[in-house]
């Protein structure tokens, strides 16, 4: 069925006068569905821990397509009323998940049982592993993909990337704990189990510098495994002077443990991380 639908999706996507036609339609109601239910997702871990992610660009071409089939509407959910093109997520009691008003999801997140939402949103093709914490007025964008076990703090802004297709989404691997108002965007990938202080901001171009060792070492677009990460600065010249730019500072790592919570209290205690 997959390969079937990825033929109808590629054809459609370069062809979009076919949207017309019911069957390549339904390949596109299908896809969503999918998604919706857990059944496919926008990307996914390579064979091994350190193999990068396989990203599924016709899964995000569905979702580009999805937008121009549907229709704006008046949406209503006890007190609250939406004007929008997809419908939200329901029956979260079935699925396991619990939800706090007035935390919303959109129709093709897949949030696994176990996980909880907090005030927060979540966007088409987002992915959220059981055991997840969303805290309040957090946001995951689209396509982003977020591990089991990981605590997205307040107010965490995480990046949606659904163009270009082929583009790796932002990726929050199993175990990480995000700090208050920290910002992971345009793919980034932060790695399992890795420590985000409060107000880190990483981009593709975001220098991570790893600082723990006699010499500094440079890393762009990952944060490796274990990582435990602070805000920081470093000069550069411009022919005005010098000036201080924003980079991403790692001063240690998480220690190995089977008890993950002992894990990251010791993380936080030891590097004396506002979170």
């Amino acid at each position: 069925m997959s390969e079937n639908l990825q033929r109808l999706i590629r054809a459609v996507y370069d062809d979009r006068s076919l949207l017309a036609q019911t069957e390549y339609a339904e390949a596109v109601e299908a896809t969503i569905d999918l998604l919706d239910r857990g059944e496919l997702r926008v990307a996914e871990p390579g064979e091994s821990p350190e193999s990068d992610w396989v990203v599924h660009a016709w899964v995000k071409q569905a979702i580009l397509l999805y937008f121009g089939l549907t229709k704006l509407e008046t949406i209503e959910i006890g007190p609250y009323e939406y004007y929008d093109k997809i419908p939200l997520k329901r029956g979260w009691a079935e699925a396991g998940v619990r939800v706090v008003p007035p935390a919303t999801a959109r129709r093709g997140a897949f949030i696994e049982r176990g996980a909880v939402l907090m005030p927060s949103y979540v966007n088409i093709g987002a992915r959220i592993g059981g055991g997840t914490m969303v805290d309040t007025w957090a946001t995951v964008g689209s396509c982003a993909q977020i591990g089991r076990d990981v605590h997205l703090s307040g107010g965490v802004g995480i990046g949606g990337v659904l163009e270009p297709p082929g583009a790796t989404p932002v990726i929050i691997e199993d175990g990480c704990f995000i700090g208050s108002r920290a910002i992971v965007v345009e793919g980034v990938r932060v790695e399992r189990e890795a420590v985000l202080g409060a107000n880190v901001v990483i981009t593709a171009s975001t220098p991570i510098i790893d600082v723990s060792g006699p010499e500094p070492v440079e890393y762009r677009g990952r944060v490796p495994a274990r990582s435990v990460v602070i805000p920081g600065t470093r000069t550069k010249s411009f022919a005005a002077g010098d000036f201080q730019l924003a980079a991403a500072l790692i001063i240690g790592r998480r220690k190995q443990s089977t008890n993950m919570r002992t894990s990251l209290n010791d993380a936080l205690r030891d590097f004396a991380v506002s979170v």
